[in-house]
């Protein structure tokens, strides 16, 4: 829970203008590796489409030329090696050969968030560079990745229904996972499977359900405060318009106490087997239903999910009946 608290990545408002430059090089180069993979997995079922990214990548390419081209007249021919992952609260990028499936609607999706974080990113930049030639080409390049965010809008409209095109509810339903479920689901994934051991431990170890009960409740509450300032921490929204810090902290933290609340609050029943089973039945309920959530909202393909959450929450929950018999 605590482990984005440990990487060691720079705040984008400490970056100097070199380091941005740089920055930007890499995120281009990156975009462009992106949109050309886009073009080669669609490139059978929708030529049209696969010729727009083909276009796009080239785009990128250019914008990555004229980035160098700037950095080099300022800094010289050595480009510091500066990428996303250093940089905390950066937009990141989903592999394209991670996505089970990539339909039309999916990339249209994914590249006109990707054009959009691009946009804001050059918007920030601006502000942190004073020289006006710099600046220039920064602006120009923040006007290019919002048109490019238009053609991305626009893009193989002849295969989608057109009231799935309406740009109002897609912005707002962006916002609206970004900011609440994304964070929710990361917190019930963490809350669920984190107390398992504990709260289990306890039980077989005391046999008292009060007292189990306790370890439950602040084994939970511990963890939701903890996810919820490490979510609000990690990243204040501005570079990837995942809405306010404060917001997504809150929907970590409450949904990671509610996770582990959900096998503890059954040992508020006086006997121990009871209390027992009911949680048991409880975990396996939660467990099946967060693969089938990561499945649903998360792109991950079913039975990854229920290796990665089935089977290691059980194992979790193994840990715990293990430990407290001991």
């Amino acid at each position: 829970m605590l482990s984005r608290f440990l990487t060691a990545r720079r705040d984008f408002s400490t970056l100097s203008e070199k380091e941005i430059l740089a920055l930007a090089i890499s995120a281009e180069e990156e975009d462009g590796r992106i949109y050309g993979a886009y073009a080669d997995r669609l490139r059978d079922d929708y030529p049209a489409s696969a010729a727009v990214f083909d276009g796009m990548a080239a785009e990128e390419d250019e914008h990555r030329q004229l980035l160098i081209e700037r950095y080099a007249a300022r800094f010289g021919p050595s480009i510091v090696p500066i990428r996303r992952e250093h940089v905390r609260g950066f937009y990141s990028r989903k592999p394209v050969w991670l996505m089970a499936e990539l339909d039309v609607e999916t990339v249209r999706n994914q590249a006109r968030e990707m054009e959009r974080d691009a946009a804001r990113f050059y918007a920030e930049a601006i502000k942190r560079t004073r020289d006006a030639e710099t600046r220039k080409l920064l602006g120009d390049l923040e006007r290019a990745e919002r048109g490019h965010e238009q053609k991305a809008r626009t893009l193989a409209d002849s295969h989608l229904d057109p009231e799935s095109l309406k740009t109002e509810k897609d912005s707002a339903h962006r916002s609206f996972v970004l900011t609440y479920v994304q964070p929710g689901l990361a917190g019930l994934m963490d809350g669920s499977v984190s107390t398992l051991a504990p709260i289990f431990a306890a039980a077989f170890a005391t046999g008292d359900t009060w007292s189990t009960f306790l370890i439950g409740l602040a084994a939970s509450v511990g963890a939701g405060i903890s996810m919820g300032f490490t979510e609000a921490a990690s990243d204040d929204g501005k570079l990837t318009g995942r809405g306010s810090p404060i917001k997504r902290g809150f929907a970590s933290g409450i949904m990671t106490t509610l996770g582990g609340l959900g096998h503890a609050l059954p040992y508020l029943i006086p006997h121990f087997w009871t209390a027992t089973v009911l949680a048991m039945a409880i975990v396996v309920i939660e467990l099946w239903s967060i693969a089938w959530i990561q499945k649903r909202f998360m792109d991950t393909p079913f039975w990854r999910a229920v290796m990665q959450v089935v089977l290691g929450g059980s194992l979790v929950f193994a840990a715990g009946i293990i430990i407290g018999n001991a």
